[in-house]
């Protein structure tokens, strides 16, 4: 059987794992949690950088450090999971859904701005398959309206959009470390906070409402509750496996993407007879081969093909049904504009098993199963 997906793993996780237990700091923030973060602030030139138990609760951080109010509302693509969402319905905030675009599956920038009312606060945007949204647009746009950016980059460590890295751009960005990730660390995340304004506010959102990051820096003589929080800070063995992986970063990227290339030179002649389309990506954006999707010509082919590569031990994957047609998403939103590509283009994505240390003999079965279900 050919996985859709395994997690990561370079070697040294066992080891940093045990170097955590031996230390006898195991609940967060500790060596390894400092190493991880102290990597990406310097990595992508971040202002701050706090792990989080998941990409969900980054988001979550996110969220009330826009300080949101019930009634307020937020754009956002319909086309992403559901933690987008959650987020900030979780805050009370209403969901304004507007269509993607085409190409990259992200939100379309030309359609946010007839969204925006008196009530909007946030900009949330998804980074699709680690290929940048239109930031340059949407920041203006953000700018224009006074409103927050919130980049869900859960799927876009080490991408980036003219040079920056994608997460550093809005006033917020978000990272997953996810099992089915780029780099995982189980369940674990990261929120990296732009606005040094915002920076002491998180911290004490992160431990459960208590200045204790202050106390540690021998700010205060003892710690207190002072505001809202909640409990964010992962395991310290969890940043220890996570840690041997942004040791091998570059290793694992270049891997991912050798493993995208082969994919797209293989099924160039399929998408130019029509068959698919593959992947777009834009100039100036540099992506992180998180996924390899192929788009079918409608439902009824995308099944087929799904169906025909597990009866070939290949397991291929479709994604996320549009949010604004889930019970959820009719309950705590509306869609704004017309629905033109979401649920269209959704319905015709398939992607295709691509992880680290994908061999070459496996690749080759599924790249060889694919033009077999188009008679090629």
């Amino acid at each position: 059987m050919i996985c859709f997906n395994v997690p990561p793993c370079t070697g040294n996780e066992m080891k940093y794992i045990a170097e955590a237990v031996a230390s006898h700091k195991i609940c967060g923030d500790g060596a390894f949690t400092k190493k991880c973060s102290a990597w990406m602030e310097e990595r992508f030139h971040a202002h701050k950088v706090l792990l989080t138990t998941s990409g969900t609760t980054a988001l979550d951080m996110a969220s009330l450090l826009c300080d949101l109010r019930p009634g307020d509302e937020v754009i956002l693509p319909s086309y992403t999971f559901s933690s987008t969402a959650n987020a900030f319905v979780n805050y009370g905030a209403r969901l304004v859904f507007v269509d993607v675009r085409p190409d990259t599956m992200n939100i379309d920038e030309t359609k946010i701005e007839a969204a925006v009312t008196d009530r909007t606060k946030v900009i949330v945007v998804m980074h699709y398959a680690g290929v940048a949204c239109e930031m340059d647009a949407i920041m203006a746009i953000a700018r224009r309206h006074h409103l927050l950016v919130v980049e869900d980059a859960a799927q876009a460590v080490m991408s980036s959009y003219h040079g920056k890295p994608l997460g550093t751009i809005g006033d917020f960005g978000c990272f997953s470390f996810h099992e089915t990730k780029n780099y995982s660390m189980g369940e674990g995340g990261a929120i990296l906070v732009n606005d040094p304004a915002c920076v002491e506010r998180a911290e004490i959102l992160r431990e459960k409402g208590t200045n204790r990051a202050r106390f540690f820096r021998g700010q205060v003589d003892k710690y207190t509750w002072v505001d809202i929080g909640d409990s964010f800070l992962p395991s310290e063995l969890n940043a220890a496996y996570l840690w041997a992986q942004l040791e091998m970063a570059d290793e694992i990227n270049a891997d991912r993407l050798k493993s995208w290339q082969a994919y797209r030179g293989a099924f160039a002649d399929l998408e130019k007879r029509g068959f698919v389309q593959l992947p777009v990506i834009p100039e100036g954006c540099v992506h992180n081969a998180h996924m390899f999707y192929l788009k079918c010509r409608d439902l009824e082919e995308r099944t087929a093909l799904i169906q025909f590569l597990r009866d070939r031990d290949i397991l291929a994957v479709f994604h996320y049904v549009p949010l604004h047609t889930a019970p959820a998403g009719l309950r705590f939103g509306r869609f704004a504009g017309e629905d033109v590509y979401t649920t269209r283009e959704s319905e015709r994505l398939v992607r295709l098993p691509l992880y680290y240390k994908l061999t070459a003999e496996d690749q080759a079965k599924v790249i060889r199963a694919v033009r077999d279900f188009y008679k090629v």
